[in-house]
Formats: C-alpha cells, sequence, structure tokens
C-alpha cells in the first residue's frame, strides 16, 4: 500500500485554534460509510411505506411500495418520530422540518401516480380544513361520511362518491380507489379549480389594446418562449450559435458529439415563440415565409426589418413594452418547421454584421409578459450580459471585497433594483415560469437576473466564459432535460398538517401570496420545497400525525390537475425515538442562508450541528465521559455535510464573486435532498482499484416459474450493472499512483497522479505518458478496454439518475494543471476553503459541548441559537 499524498499547500484553510486532541483522520466517523451501507441494503429490496420503518435514504437507489403512506421519493421530513411535544423537540435541538418534491420521477421498477377523475364532483374535500380524502380518514355513520385525518371533521358523502362499509368499517370499493389506498394521486379538478385572471393593475407594466381579461383561465397546452440575447457578449463566444443549434436538436433530433442519434423531445401540443433581443426588443412572425422588404416607420416605436423571409418586428420603447403581432406570434414547430429552422440558422450571422453591447433583458421579460398573459407558460432566456438598458438597467459591478464582513454585506445577494421582484411576481400571477441559461464572461449580477427565475419557480443554468467544447454538451442535456422532465404551470401548493401542528415557516423557490399558499409560475420534477413546522398543542402518541401537500397545477398537455401526497407519522414521548428514527438528508436540506453576515451564518450552523449532538449527549448518553464526542448512528455524517456546508460557495470564506454565490445559493435552494448531498460532499472514485466485474453488465436469473402454469418454463434474464463504492474525499485517503473521478453533478475531475501506471493511462486516455495527457480534453474517449467501458458505464449510470443531465469534465494531472485547485476544494475533509479540515472541525464541535457539560458556558448563548439559520 502506497502512503497518502501531501495535500497542496495553496488549498490551505483555517488552522485550530488552541490546544488540538490527537485525533487520525481514519478513525473519525465517516461520512460515506452510512450511505454506501444504505446504498447496497436497499439495492435489491422495496421499501413498504407505512409507518414504523427505517425509511431508504435520498442517496439510495430504491423501489417504494405505496401503501397509503407517500414514498419518500416525493416527502421527507427531519425525524419520521415526531416529539408529542414542544418541549421534547427543544430537548432535542431537531428541528421538525418537511422536503416535498410533488413531481419528482418515480423508479423504473414502482407503479406510477394513479389518475382520478370524479367528473363534474371534483375530488371529496373536509368542509372545515379543505383537506382532500385520502387512506388515513375514517368512514363513520355506514359510509354516509367520512371524518379528516387532519381537523376530525366529519363531511357527508355526496350521492355519487357514496359505498357501504364492510365489517371493517372500509367502503366496499376500498380497493377500486386509488385516492383510498394509495399516497400519491392526482384528481382530474373540475371548472371551479382553474386558475384565475389577476385583477387588473392601475398601472399595467406593458401596453395592450385588449381589455383585461377576468375570470377563469381555460387549461391549454403550455406555450414555450425561447428568447435569445443577440448582444455582443453572446455572439463571440459562440453562445448564441450553439444556443439555436441545440434548439433545433431539441425540437427536431440531431446528433450530438457522441454520434449519438437524439430524437426530438419537444412536448407534442405545445406552440413556441422566438424572441431575440440587444438595446431593442424582436418579434418575429413565424406564420409568414416570404420575403419582406425592409420598412421603417420613423416615428412610431416598432418597425419591421426583413430576416431571411421572417419578419422581424422590433420594439424599441423599453418603457412601456408592447406585442405588435398576435397571429404568428406562437406557432406549432412542426407545421413551421422551415420557418423555425431558417429562422434559428441565420440569427448568429445577421447579429454578428450588427453587435450591440446592450442589453434590455428586463424590457424582455415584459415582453414575455405582454405576450403569454392570460394563458401563462415558459420562457426560455439564453442571456450574456449585464442588463444596462431598460427595465431594472443596472451599471458597473460594485466593489465586493470591500463589502464582505460589513453591514453591507448582504446587498450582493438581492436585487439592486426593486424592479426585478416586481416583475418576478407578475409573471407567476400569470402562471409564467422562467428559467435562464446564463454565459457571462464578466460580472453579470445574478442576484438581480435570477430573482424572476427564483420567483417564477424557473431554473438558473449557469455556464461562465462559455466555451463551446467545454460547455455544449452539458448546455445540451440541461435543454433537454427542461422540456423533457414533468412538469406543470399556474401552479399553487398548499401543506396542511393535523391537529396540534402548523406550518410556520416556507423556503424554495417561489411567490407566497398568502400566508398559506405558494405560488409558481412553472414547477418541475427536479424542484423541491421545504419547510418548518411547529407544535401548537400535545400530540396524541397513540395517534398519528398527519401532513398533506396538495399541488394544484395544469399539465403540459393542457388539463387541470391536483397532486395529493399524504404522510403519516409516529408520535413519540422519548428523545431516543426522536434521535432513532432521525434523518441527516433532510435536515441538510432545510439549512437556510440567514440575512445575517456570511461570518455570523458559518457560526451559527456550527453551533447548531453541537447542539444537536450536545442534545442527544444529555438525553440518551449522560452517562459517557465528557471526554467523549459521542454521536449518533443516524448522525454521524452531521458534522462532514455541515462542514461541506460551510465550504459550499455560498457560505465559504474565500474570496468568491457574488455572481458564483448567488447562482449556487439558487441551486441549493430548491435541490431535492438527494442532488443537494451530492453537490455538498461530491462522489470521489479510485479509479485505478476498480474490480473487474464492477460496472459491467451482469447477467441475472430472474422468475423460473411459468406464468401460463406449464412445467417447461424458460428462465427470465436481466441485465444488471454493479455500482462501486464511495471514498472519502481526502488527501489522506489518496495516493500519487492512483486516478481519481470526482463528481457534484455539475463537473467531473479525472484526477491522474503522478505516478500512474502508464497502462492505466492508455487503458482510459490512449496515451502512456504522463505529460502528453490533453488536459484540454472535455470528452473521455470510448477504447477498446476494460477500464474505459467500465468508467463510460459509470458516467452513464450517474446520467441517468439525474434525468439524463451531463457534467463538464475536465482533467487535473498532480501539481501540473490549474483544475487541480478546483478539485482540491472539493476534498471536503481537507483543511481548505478558509475552513477547518474534518478532524479539526470535529475537535471544535466536541470542544464546545464540553465546556457546555463542564458547565463553563453554553453553544453560542441563546440569542444565537434563536436566529439560527434552521
Amino acid at each position: 500500500m502506497q502512503s497518502h499524498i501531501p495535500q497542496p499547500p495553496h488549498t490551505a484553510g483555517l488552522g485550530y485554534q488552541g490546544l488540538r486532541p490527537r485525533i487520525e483522520p481514519s478513525q473519525v466517523p465517516s461520512p460515506i460509510e452510512g450511505i454506501e451501507t444504505d446504498r447496497q441494503l436497499w439495492e435489491d429490496k422495496s421499501y413498504l411505506t407505512l409507518p414504523g420503518a427505517h425509511v431508504p435514504l435520498s442517496t439510495s437507489e430504491f423501489a417504494a411500495v405505496d401503501q397509503g403512506n407517500s414514498s419518500p421519493r416525493y416527502i421527507r421530513v427531519t425525524t419520521w418520530n415526531v416529539p408529542s411535544n414542544s418541549r421534547l423537540v427543544n430537548d432535542c435541538a431537531i428541528p421538525l422540518s418537511v422536503v416535498v418534491q410533488p413531481f419528482a420521477d418515480p423508479d423504473p421498477r414502482e407503479e406510477g401516480i394513479p389518475l382520478v377523475d370524479l367528473g363534474v364532483t371534483g375530488p371529496p374535500r373536509c368542509g372545515r380544513c379543505r383537506g382532500y380524502v385520502n387512506p388515513w380518514c375514517t368512514w363513520v355513520a355506514g359510509g354516509m361520511r367520512w371524518k379528516c385525518n387532519l381537523c376530525s371533521h366529519e363531511t357527508d358523502v355526496s350521492t355519487e362518491y357514496f359505498s357501504n362499509l364492510d365489517a371493517n368499517m372500509l367502503r366496499l370499493d376500498h380497493a377500486e380507489r386509488p385516492e383510498l389506498n394509495r399516497g400519491t394521486y392526482d384528481f382530474v379538478v373540475p371548472e371551479e379549480y382553474w386558475a384565475q385572471h389577476p385583477p387588473a393593475k392601475i398601472n399595467p407594466s406593458y401596453f395592450s389594446v385588449d381589455p383585461p381579461l377576468t375570470g377563469s383561465k381555460q387549461p391549454l397546452p403550455m406555450n414555450y418562449i425561447f428568447a435569445f440575447d443577440v448582444s455582443n457578449d453572446a455572439v463571440e463566444p459562440g453562445f448564441l450559435k450553439a444556443s439555436c443549434d441545440l434548439l433545433k436538436t431539441v425540437l427536431y433530433g440531431g446528433t450530438n458529439l457522441d454520434g449519438e442519434q437524439i430524437d426530438p423531445c419537444f412536448p407534442p401540443g405545445c406552440q413556441i415563440s422566438i424572441l431575440t433581443y440587444d438595446c431593442t426588443l424582436h418579434f418575429y412572425d413565424l406564420k409568414v415565409w416570404k420575403r419582406v422588404a425592409s420598412v421603417l416607420f420613423a416615428d412610431a416605436d416598432w418597425f419591421i426589418l426583413q430576416s431571411d423571409s421572417i419578419p422581424m418586428l422590433v420594439v424599441a420603447d423599453l418603457e412601456e413594452v408592447f406585442v405588435p403581432i398576435r397571429e404568428g406570434l406562437f406557432v406549432d414547430p412542426i407545421a413551421r418547421r422551415q420557418a423555425i429552422e431558417a429562422l434559428l440558422n441565420s440569427l448568429p450571422q445577421r447579429f454578428t454584421e450588427l453587435p450591440s453591447r446592450d442589453s434590455c433583458l428586463g424590457s424582455t421579460l415584459r415582453g414575455v409578459l405582454a405576450a403569454m398573459a392570460g394563458r401563462g407558460g415558459h420562457a426560455v432566456f439564453f442571456h450574456s450580459t449585464l442588463p444596462n438598458v431598460g427595465l431594472g438597467a443596472l451599471q458597473g459591478a460594485p466593489l465586493e471585497s470591500d463589502l464582505y464582513d460589513t453591514d453591507k454585506e448582504k446587498t450582493l445577494f438581492k436585487p439592486r433594483d426593486v424592479s426585478w421582484l416586481d416583475i418576478g411576481e407578475e409573471l407567476t400571477e400569470e402562471g409564467i415560469g422562467v428559467s435562464m441559461f446564463l454565459a457571462p464572461s464578466k460580472y453579470m449580477d445574478v442576484g438581480s437576473v435570477g430573482a424572476v427565475v427564483n420567483q417564477t419557480g424557473g431554473e438558473l443554468f449557469f455556464h461562465p466564459r462559455f466555451d463551446v467544447a467545454r460547455d455544449v454538451v452539458a448546455l445540451e442535456s440541461q435543454l433537454q432535460r427542461l422540456v423533457r422532465r414533468y412538469q406543470g404551470y399556474n401552479a399553487t401548493m398548499r401543506l396542511r398538517c393535523s391537529y396540534g401542528l402548523r406550518i410556520s415557516q416556507y423556503y424554495g423557490n417561489f411567490v407566497q401570496s398568502n400566508p398559506t399558499d405558494l405560488d409558481f409560475g412553472a414547477l418541475d420534477a427536479d424542484k423541491a420545497i421545504m419547510a418548518d413546522f411547529e407544535h401548537s398543542n400535545t400530540l396524541d402518541p397513540r395517534d398519528y400525525a398527519y401532513i398533506q401537500c396538495a399541488t394544484l397545477y395544469t399539465t403540459v398537455w393542457g388539463e387541470r390537475r391536483v397532486r395529493v401526497i399524504n404522510l403519516a407519522l409516529q408520535v413519540v414521548q422519548l428523545a431516543g425515538n426522536v434521535f432513532q428514527f432521525a434523518e441527516l438528508d433532510t435536515l441538510v436540506s432545510i439549512v437556510n442562508m440567514s440575512k445575517q453576515k456570511l461570518s455570523i451564518t458559518r457560526e451559527e450552523l456550527t453551533e447548531k450541528c453541537s447542539a444537536i449532538l450536545l442534545g442527544y449527549r444529555t438525553k440518551c448518553a449522560a452517562a459517557s465521559r465528557t471526554s467523549q464526542l459521542i454521536i449518533p448512528e443516524v448522525f454521524k455524517a452531521l458534522p462532514a455535510f455541515l462542514l461541506a456546508l460551510l465550504k459550499s460557495k455560498p457560505l465559504k470564506g474565500r474570496n468568491v464573486s457574488s455572481d458564483v454565490r448567488n447562482y449556487t445559493a439558487h441551486r441549493f435552494l430548491s435541490l431535492p435532498p438527494r442532488d443537494l448531498m451530492h453537490a455538498l460532499y461530491p462522489r470521489l472514485l479510485a479509479l485505478h482499484d476498480l474490480d473487474d466485474q464492477i460496472a459491467l453488465p451482469q447477467v441475472i436469473a430472474g422468475d423460473m416459474s411459468d406464468p401460463s402454469g406449464g412445467d417447461d418454463a424458460e428462465p427470465r434474464y436481466s441485465t444488471k450493472i454493479q455500482i462501486p463504492s464511495l471514498m472519502r474525499n481526502s488527501h489522506f485517503f489518496m495516493e500519487a499512483g492512483g486516478i481519481y473521478m470526482m463528481d457534484n453533478d455539475e463537473i467531473a475531475i479525472f484526477w491522474v497522479g503522478s505516478g500512474a501506471s502508464p497502462q492505466l493511462l492508455l487503458d482510459l486516455f490512449d496515451t502512456d505518458d504522463f505529460m502528453s495527457i490533453d488536459t484540454r480534453m472535455h470528452h473521455l474517449p470510448r477504447l477498446p478496454t476494460t477500464l474505459s467501458t467500465q468508467v463510460h458505464n459509470i458516467m452513464t449510470n450517474r446520467t441517468l439518475s439525474r434525468g439524463g443531465r451531463k457534467p463538464k469534465i475536465y482533467v487535473a494531472r498532480q501539481n501540473q494543471d490549474a483544475v487541480e485547485l478546483e478539485f482540491s476544494d472539493m476534498l471536503i475533509e481537507d483543511q481548505n476553503n478558509g475552513a477547518l479540515s474534518y478532524t479539526d472541525y470535529l475537535a471544535l464541535v466536541h470542544k464546545q459541548i464540553a465546556n457546555v457539560l463542564n458547565g463553563g458556558s453554553t453553544i453560542g448563548g441563546s440569542a444565537s441559537i434563536r436566529g439560527s439559520p434552521w
């Protein structure tokens, strides 16, 4: 066994202050041991969702059997045993929180979400709390009424929905009613559930000759607007051309860089519109396919230009935006393929000849609002520069270094102009989601631009200093995922709790129109919403505590539905039972960046970690010596993941641009638990140690029985790929003769040790010389070697688990390449990112706990705990 390699000096962080206890890195709790054990446990096992069993971790691949409780794929809580009263919550110091991912992708082995259509009567709902009928409600008066599990109110059953009861007080049609035996289901809803047009404004943000719409919006297939920044910053690096080419692939299929054929993935029945913008806003009439002479109206706010036979209507008035065209603005992309392809082919060349350094992004958002008002939809922007004209115009970059660790630091993380928040709220009211692909070459003010995306429920994609060779594969996979994934628009969500509990606060990307409802322009399968709940009364330990999440939305194909998610939780009176069923993944997911200085937020996170471990120590392990650091089994990795959070880009102490901080904070705020765990603690693999059977297809014999009853049954076979185990993220566990792959779902770095075997290099990189490895390689070659096949299979497996998203690929040679700095910063257990090493962080946490146990102090003081990021 070779000795470990030293940590490069350029990655140094903070040193431990005071006497450091002697701790061997290999003896401290492993952050991945529990993850790997749980993954292997559920690999070939189904999870039954009834309360009382340990739930698979979010990082494990599992198949859930819905028994009336929703799968943890859709909803998770910080502890699956709810404390009976608030005093027990305070003693344990575990926040009561829930994470909901209503449209999460199901496992292929699971049954689909059932759809229930009860006609014009709609779904049965409680007469008091308006909760939806579910498997946990009870039937009384011979089936004439049902008792709500949330508020105990009895509601009459309609004549159409009535059924007699059997001897067990269950309806005779119980087995045929998904809403009575499944935890997650969709209701088709009647007109009374349709989205409403927002009230008319005294000063509308756009001009329209049409009268304001009132009443209900008829559900229609979702329209898309694709808006391209055509300023010089988008044209020069090739971002505009790459975006246009990728949109054609999404609409009509094509071939990717690996030579694989890509099928069209745009939803059938949906229509699209194409906009461009620089210092003016450009609309296109996609129904006209002929050459149009250039016409200019000198006294008007708009004019027509020729655009390779597609009329381009230019709106120059950026203060009072309007839509100069209705007929031809939205078209079926299949019916108008020639026109759309011609336009996308011509855009890069046209704006190369007419460059502009201005961008009117804010006014374009108003144009999107005017175009989609009264209907809703999804607007996708490809943007590259600071918006400096029109609505919300921004000028210059602040001196960030002068603001950090001051009271003005928080100004870096919110919009500099309130109009960005206003337009985000208006878009959400109209049911319009906004997603943006950002490719800045300099400061863009993501804190302002991204606020619109945050409020509308869209997604940010970040490609700074765009390079076609490096970024186009990731960009292509992201765009495909954006249109392929399950999503809805005009969405509203409400969480309800049973008697004794109440929702206290929400976190995520949405607009909260009132204390109970969350509004989304669009909501998709990759979004999660977090909420805190608290006691309003003491809970009965003989009963369950219930949470119900209802999401009302319009599907992509134009059907109004409500997705209902139900969760029943056991109620306990002992701290040991609370900790026994606590969950690390959800606890880390609900950490929220506070509005205080980053330095204070970092201190509070450490104090909260110490408070949780102190709660376990005093309530569950009081007899142990104070010199011992006692960590509950479920929270063995808690210090490591909170340290990873401290080292993440939104919170790390070293200089990080506000654009990067804001983008990463936006991403973290809506990530489901599994994706967040991978982002915080990247997956590290030792490729040189892969077993010959790892990551290669293996034939598994299936059921030998003949379903038809015959004796000569042929065995059924399936193929399976065994995924290798991960290793801990530290130089201490690496060796100079190794090759390692680090993956945080956004980038994958292949680190090559200086002593790596030439044969390994040849098998993976097609060269046996360490110095000849092409470090500008962004596509791993496919070679006829076992190692190459294994690595490609691992990467494909991870891509599929992410819904098809591919990471950017980098190669870093030991002590040779600048990318090694990023790789070293991803080794969470080392001393880096302006923070302590894992062993020193454990020593700090232990010191805080010991001080309290010895009666010398409190953990950070009560005021600090009350203001913590939880």
